[in-house]
């Protein structure tokens, strides 16, 4: 039977920390074009500047974003191997078959161009509904207690702040409380408010950054 659906299977890999508006335009266009996605949640073995927020709580964030309208997804979590022959190994094996990979990320997209199909998610919007997001801005925005908010889809907000995700045990409200009070100084120490953060990476600076702790 022929799909009526313009992608298919597709996957994709993002670290989704936190789930910005970016990326949620991104992830509501493909599952609306797509028979099935799959979602990979990347560098799901760090937990530190970068990665400031667990895979399953990326994982709870996409799901409050997208299951009031979609329910043709899933979820993988895709480690950070510090290698990218092995990290391009495990994604193939995990993903399978597919018939496109979405990625504007040019490290992932030099990897796995000879086993998939790769599709920059930019093609796939229309030009009129473009906008540069990253999550490092919203990291910075809650570090310096900014407006973070208005970078996110209501209901990541809402997760982010809702008490009942915080750790009582260490004493944070919250899961932007516990990010702040984790890595806030750390964020303030090494990225300004006017830096560059909406600057895509290089590949050497994406292989220096998967090697980190």
């Amino acid at each position: 039977m022929t799909s009526s659906k313009k992608l298919g299977t597709v996957g994709l890999v993002a670290r989704f920390k936190p789930l910005h508006k970016g990326a949620a335009l991104m992830l509501e266009t493909v599952c609306s074009l797509a028979d099935h996605v799959k979602i990979g949640i990347g560098s799901s073995n760090k937990y530190n500047l970068r990665n400031p927020f667990f895979p399953q709580e990326s994982e709870a964030m996409i799901d409050n974003f997208l299951r009031e309208k979609f329910h043709n997804y899933e979820f993988l979590q895709i480690p950070d191997f510090g290698n990218g022959k092995k990290w391009r190994e495990y994604v193939v094996n995990q993903y399978g078959s597919l018939d496109y990979f979405i990625t504007a990320n040019p490290y992932v997209k030099d990897l796995l161009e000879n086993d998939y199909t790769v599709v920059h998610p930019a093609s796939l919007i229309p030009k009129e509904k473009w906008f540069m997001l990253r999550g490092t801005e919203v990291r910075l925005h809650m570090a310096h207690g900014k407006d973070w908010q208005s970078l996110v889809p209501d209901a990541v907000a809402a997760y982010l702040l809702d008490e009942k995700n915080g750790n009582i045990s260490e004493g944070y409200a919250n899961l932007v409380e516990r990010f702040c009070n984790k890595f806030g100084k750390e964020v303030l120490s090494v990225v300004n408010i006017e830096s560059d953060y909406k600057r895509t990476e290089t590949r050497e600076e994406e292989e220096k950054h998967s090697k980190e702790k």
